[in-house]
């Protein structure tokens, strides 16, 4: 009988309510919240730093018809965009090399471990003083926070690599730069992207800092100027814009992800199943 209990228990299908199964589902709390929001707003029953979600909207499409949002919003994501993409990248390169080549791990493998526990906000004020309080600096913060995520993700990525695959491609005569390009990195690839997700919000969260501390363009410089003249519909205008360009943003990075590593993907759900 206990056989018969257990090959039973592997043929049933997990249970499920009717709730979850329904489309849609998961945006019913967040919806309910709004409602709730708006009502309290209509009502006069917020204090006065939240605003309604009706006069955010109203705010939010008023700037974007008048081109301040799109002019502050291009501004930012041009900052965001250059410090993602040097700082993924070169941790990309070098946690790849590092996972591979025993000599440039244990030169890096201390300083990553010396620095990355540091908030670089922290260090805010001498970045200023030598790279002035333009864009280059905003963009060395934000370049110096992501290398190290993207590293560490690359670095064990690389590291997990299966022998025999290295041994399999080494007599077949591979040459190390092949070895990387032809196995190493194809099967690092998941956990590449995943140190760029993390390094993509990552962005948008320096983004934001450092134009609040000194900064005369940008989303993070809406906000500041709004908190100051109590303007508070503005800032959460800039808010609502930061979330919608961080959501964009992720699901192109994980359409990227899905394209590039199909058949990782499959033959993982194949594996589950």
């Amino acid at each position: 009988m206990t056989g018969q209990t257990a090959a039973l228990a592997e043929t049933m299908p997990e249970p499920k309510t009717a709730f979850a199964e329904r489309r849609g589902a998961g945006w019913l709390i967040p919806l309910a919240v709004l409602l709730a929001w708006e009502l309290c707003g209509q009502f006069g029953m917020l204090p006065r730093y939240i605003v309604a979600p009706s006069r955010i909207g109203a705010t939010w499409w008023g700037m974007l018809v008048s081109g301040e949002l799109t002019g502050h919003a291009a501004s930012s994501l041009f900052r965001q965009s250059l410090g993602l993409l040097i700082g993924a990248s070169c941790g990309t390169i070098v946690g790849v090399l590092a996972g591979v080549f025993a000599p440039i791990s244990r030169f890096y493998e201390p300083l990553v471990s010396l620095i990355y526990p540091v908030p670089k906000v922290a260090i805010l004020p001498l970045i200023f003083v030598w790279f002035g309080l333009g864009d280059l600096s905003k963009i060395v913060v934000m370049t110096i926070s992501i290398f190290f995520p993207t590293y560490i993700a690359a670095y064990h990525g690389a590291k997990s690599v299966q022998k025999i695959h290295i041994w399999t491609a080494l007599n077949a005569g591979a040459t190390r730069a092949r070895l990387i390009r032809q196995v190493v990195i194809p099967s690092a690839l998941p956990d590449i992207f995943n140190g760029w997700r993390i390094g993509l919000a990552l962005s948008f969260v320096l983004m934001v800092t450092t134009e609040l501390v000194v900064s005369t363009k940008g989303l993070g410089y809406v906000i500041a100027r709004a908190e100051e003249n109590l303007r508070f519909d503005r800032m959460y205008a800039a808010i609502l814009t930061i979330a919608i360009l961080g959501f964009c943003a992720d699901r192109l990075l994980l359409k990227l992800r899905g394209y590039l590593l199909v058949g990782q993907l499959m033959s993982k759900d194949s594996g589950h199943g």
